[in-house]
């Protein structure tokens, strides 16, 4: 099979070339590592390189049978394989098992055949770290491909694959979607268990994808719902497959939209006019739509998130210390995930506590907007992707320019309510913009069939990086 007969299809697609055998799984792996050798040492989206791996492997017969698929490096195991989660401390931490989603992933066809580029620990909506370096955007490569999933967006943007597993604890899959072009589903909490590891950030990071059609990420959670035992949180299973759903017609909904930023002062213009055009075309299409207010106390939410995040990553690093018998020296993780680390190490227990009932606070008066409105709409993000660098290279202003780009992200990782990042938009410049929809817990059959038909009256799947 060549490139660009590959390109031309979603993980689905090809599935259904596998199974009709009008390709083999061992084609479609030899024209995805092909790409990967020709484009990833421009972007360095792929750090862990598992074709002669996969080439040995049989498929399962599943949705996804012989389809190239390439996991984050951070959070998930494979076994025999390094998760690294970006961090130079954890370069040589082996998986001696399958985690439960690798498993479903397995289960259901994929070839696994590498790993992604993400920043140390996925604190950082952008993708640049001592151990992995800097991973690029294929449609400027001189601007971020975002973070932390910066590794999956920019490999599914390049070709690829066309579809890449990836985890959103404050926007670490919209983010980036949003920055390739792509379409990224953030599930509700609960959706996809985080067995074995344990929930991160309290609960506010999730597991699913990024992705080139809507099919793919609806298909893709289909096979990933899987309760394990003792999971803390728990969603019933879904009425109907979400790939049924992104098939199926809306309805009428109630859209609220904001073209304005929620963690900052303002959003640039670009992006602006995108919700504001986004907006007129949900109405087109039937839909009731009308400018509202967000409620909810989000400098309240930001502190506590950031309280919560921070005593994460300490706790994380004290384990490892404890396994270890040794505690964690300056120079073993960079400088700004030690001053995380310290300001996490001082969060007392009771300001944890506190810190949790502030986000759920935000989230019990975020609800109430829900009770009026089906979905609210929103720029995923603050600008177009961001030049390489640019947020760290003025320490003074690092907490600014963060919120600046992404501030309507990490809201909905608090709340735990699903959100969705679509690439309806594109600047004067040629980047792509995201914009982003939010629905009620659990409803991402709402915002699968939203999507659908956005799908269909603006298409983007044709619309490839230069790269």
């Amino acid at each position: 099979m060549d490139f660009e007969d590959y390109r031309r299809h979603d993980a689905v697609g090809l599935a259904e070339l596998v199974a009709r055998r009008e390709v083999t799984a061992g084609e479609l792996l030899d024209t995805a590592a092909a790409r990967m050798a020709k484009v990833n040492p421009r972007i360095n989206a792929v750090t862990q390189d598992l074709t002669e791996r996969a080439r040995g492997e049989t498929h399962a017969a599943g949705a996804f049978s012989g389809v190239p698929f390439l996991l984050k490096d951070l959070g998930v195991t494979l076994a025999g394989t390094p998760t690294t989660m970006g961090s130079r401390l954890f370069a040589d931490n082996v998986a001696a098992a399958d985690s439960p989603l690798v498993a479903a992933y397995k289960g259901a066809g994929l070839s696994i055949f590498g790993k992604t580029n993400t920043p140390e620990f996925g604190l950082w909506p952008f993708t640049e770290s001592d151990l992995l370096g800097v991973c690029r955007n294929p449609w400027d490569l001189e601007r971020t491909p975002g973070g932390s999933s910066g590794g999956a967006a920019a490999a599914v943007a390049a070709g690829i694959v066309p579809a890449a597993q990836a985890s959103d604890g404050g926007g670490s899959i919209r983010t980036p979607a949003s920055c390739c072009g792509l379409f990224g589903m953030k599930p509700s909490r609960g959706r996809i268990s985080y067995a074995p590891a344990g929930e991160g950030w309290a609960g506010a990071s999730v597991y699913h994808a990024v992705t080139r059609s809507v099919r793919d990420s609806a298909a893709l959670l289909d096979i990933s719902c899987r309760p394990q035992p003792g999971d803390p949180y728990f969603l019933r299973p879904p009425e109907r497959p979400f790939a049924e759903e992104a098939a199926r017609e809306p309805g009428r909904l109630k859209i609220a939209f904001m073209a304005g930023a929620m963690q900052a002062p303002a959003i640039d213009p670009e992006c602006a006019e995108a919700v504001r055009e986004t907006a007129r075309l949900c109405e087109a299409l039937g839909h009731h739509v009308e400018e509202a207010a967000i409620p909810g106390d989000v400098a309240a939410m930001q502190a506590a998130a950031g309280s919560v995040i921070a005593a994460s990553v300490a706790a994380s690093l004290d384990a490892e210390a404890e396994r270890r018998g040794q505690p964690i020296e300056e120079g073993e993780v960079e400088g700004l995930t030690m001053a995380t680390y310290r300001r996490g190490a001082a969060v007392t227990g009771t300001a944890y506590v506190r810190g949790l009932q502030a986000m759920h606070a935000y989230a019990r008066a975020q609800a109430q907007l829900f009770e009026k409105y089906d979905v609210l709409l929103l720029s995923t993000l603050g600008s177009p992707a961001i030049p390489i660098g640019w947020v760290l290279e003025d320490t003074k202003l690092i907490g600014e320019r963060l919120f600046a780009f992404m501030p309507n992200t990490q809201a909905f990782n608090n709340t735990g309510q699903p959100a969705m990042t679509v690439p309806l938009a594109w600047s004067r410049s040629g980047l792509p913009i995201g914009m982003q929809f939010v629905a009620r817990m659990g409803a991402e059959a709402t915002l699968f069939r939203l999507a659908g038909q956005l799908e269909q009256a603006r298409p983007w799947f044709d619309r490839v990086a230069p790269l």
